[in-house]
């Protein structure tokens, strides 16, 4: 069976990713048949031959999970749809006097409707 998978290069606590087509029996590290693209998940670069990703997996190549993700968040380019977050993260009491003030919010507007 052919898998898509990553390959992974860079040193120590430094990844950085190869997506490739390999034989599923075969090693992490072993020759691939075919590269299909990059990715550096630290700074969400990424570059992907989309098409070529497509033709294997109507050949029957089985995507990881991991590629099957990054392909689906790709755009025609093989760049990466990468959205980053821009909710702030709160501490129990930031949350806890936020939830508050919207229950207060909230019962000042029943009270006035009433």
């Amino acid at each position: 069976m052919v898998k898509i998978r990553l390959k992974r290069l860079g040193y120590k606590k430094n990844p950085v990713y190869r997506v490739v087509v390999l034989n599923s029996t075969t090693k992490r590290e072993a020759a691939p048949i075919q590269q299909l693209g990059f990715y550096n998940p630290k700074t969400k670069e990424m570059q992907l031959d989309k098409t070529s990703a497509l033709e294997w997996i109507k050949k029957g190549a089985q995507p990881t999970q991991t590629v099957k993700y990054l392909i689906d968040n790709c755009n025609e380019e093989g760049k990466l749809n990468y959205i980053k977050k821009e909710t702030e993260k709160l501490s129990k009491k930031a949350q806890a006097k936020l939830k508050a003030e919207q229950e207060a919010a909230v019962a000042a507007s029943e009270s006035a409707s009433v």
